[in-house]
């Protein structure tokens, strides 16, 4: 009598039958009530016109790549030129973005069909005390060779959503890899207009204690002739040692400029001896592109990289969404199997397993409904993350420009207050020559024209700075790509 295999049409009823009542109990476990509250704001709703009312407009206002050589120092160029070619905070982006490409490579390869192979050997022997002969006693072994294969059908998204995020999560390091160049070629042009102010300052305060060297020494042949007494000698004396220490001053803030630079550029503290006092730095004019707030969106990295990771948050969601839906696995095993390794290739040894599965959700305790809320969650933070980064990069273009014109307008004055200065020290001067005045005259006209030396420094300093910032608030002359708007899925989603 032989022993017939059941019907496969048989198993195929059965499976679709089971599918049919899958998802009718997949209403158990529902995602009703939960979705995500955070709205992206629309970049021209942010009004900045009245702001920059008084700005140069212009449509090509965006800077270039290389938006530093606009400052006019080649020792500049050569730093973040060599900055740029490697540094470990570089490195550590870089390495962010092949981590989030490795992981979006396994979401991929959670979508595609599996196969593998095995071989195997497995031998018993029970004693007899636990199984009479002919069980008991004798050895029996099974030799084992099988291929296996496996694939979830994707039916409902969630492969494909997590492997979209996991891309959205890539394209988002990426541009954190340009913010951060951007960042570093920043922070090296800043810290060496520091250092340009720095030798200034030490230069203006060499200065002063020569001018109050030579009013020490006035002072002295002065009470030697016995045209002064003591006080005006202890005076000059104070001012000397005030300049000594401005000098030294000076002198240490150029010594941690260099050590900050050389930490900028990767390199030990010896890389900023080697750094020579910069150049004479030009000031470029403010601009800004006529459409601002939108540009922006393709300009900032910050603001891109956070879109990026908002259209990752609303894969979360499709993919959260689509596990309260039944999953549908196929595995099928081929192999061979025998007792003796002679009988492994023979045409009985062939071994066949295999078939779909159905599992579905009906009671979690709460798993998936938690999970969809922290999706949700996930979202609204990375929208407000967005909103967030949107709104700042707008202050910080309006910040940088409105520092601008307002040094532009203190370094006019201040000019003008210097020129006084000049004007008085020059006719201080003369009156001396024509025996008119004394040197006591000509160094007091000059303490203020070195106090207003002084203040230009700063405030040149500070001017070059903000022309930095304009320049990394409008985005380093960055072009990159944004997700759009209509690519979200979260109105797309399927609620079961």
């Amino acid at each position: 009598m032989s022993v017939h295999s059941p019907r496969p049409q048989r198993g195929l009823r059965f499976f679709f039958s089971a599918l049919a009542v899958a998802v009718v109990l997949a209403g158990c476990a529902s995602t009703g009530g939960l979705q995500p509250a955070g709205r992206m704001t629309d970049a021209d709703t942010l009004k900045s016109e009245r702001s920059l009312a008084n700005a140069t407009l212009s449509d090509a206002a965006f800077p270039k790549q290389d938006w530093w050589t606009a400052l006019g120092d080649p020792q500049l160029d050569a730093l973040i030129a060599e900055a740029l070619a490697g540094t470990p905070s570089l490195d550590a982006a870089d390495a962010r973005v092949r981590q989030a490409t490795a992981q979006a490579g396994l979401a991929d390869a959670a979508r595609k069909p599996t196969l593998g192979a095995s071989a195997q050997y497995a031998g018993l022997q029970l004693p007899e005390t636990v199984a009479p002969e002919p069980l008991g006693g004798s050895y029996s072994g099974v030799g084992l060779l099988n291929l296996n294969f496996k694939y979830s059908f994707d039916l409902w998204g969630a492969h494909r959503a997590r492997w979209q995020a996991a891309l959205g999560q890539v394209r988002a390091s990426e541009v954190d890899a340009q913010a951060a160049r951007l960042t570093l070629s920043s922070s090296i042009a800043r810290t060496y207009v520091a250092l340009a102010q720095a030798h200034d300052a030490r230069d203006v305060a060499v200065a002063e204690k020569k001018r109050a060297s030579e009013l020490l020494s006035l002072g002295r042949q002065r009470v030697a002739a016995g045209l002064d007494n003591q006080l005006q000698i202890r005076q000059a004396e104070s001012a000397v040692a005030a300049a000594e220490q401005q000098t030294q001053a000076a002198q240490q803030q150029i010594d941690a400029v260099r050590n900050a630079l050389a930490a900028l550029l990767g390199q030990g503290p010896d890389r900023g001896l080697d750094i020579a006092a910069p150049s004479l730095l030009k000031t470029p004019p403010p601009a800004v592109p006529t459409a601002l707030s939108s540009e922006l969106l393709g300009h900032r990295p910050d603001v891109v990289a956070a879109r990026w990771r908002v259209e990752a948050a609303s894969q979360g969601i499709a993919a959260s969404k689509a596990d309260f839906y039944p999953t549908i696995n196929l595995s099928a095993m081929v192999g061979l199997a025998a007792g003796n390794l002679s009988d492994l290739f023979g045409s009985d040894a062939l071994l066949l397993n295999g078939g779909p599965a159905i599992s579905l959700p009906i009671f979690d305790g709460g798993r998936l409904r938690s999970q969809l809320a922290k999706s949700d969650a996930d979202y609204d933070l990375a929208v407000a993350d967005y909103n967030q980064q949107l709104v700042g990069a707008l202050r910080e273009v309006a910040d940088a420009l409105q520092s601008a014109r307002s040094l532009d307008a203190q370094i006019v004055a201040a000019t003008q207050a210097r020129d006084a200065a000049q004007e008085a020290w020059r006719l201080a001067t003369v009156r001396y020559r024509a025996g008119l005045g004394t040197q006591l005259d000509v160094l007091a006209a000059q303490r203020p024209l070195l106090d207003h030396d002084r203040q230009l420094t700063v405030l040149r300093a500070q001017r070059i700075a903000a022309a930095i910032d304009l320049d990394r608030a409008l985005g380093g002359g960055l072009v990159l790509a944004a997700p759009s708007h209509s690519n979200s899925p979260i109105a797309k989603a399927t609620t079961p």
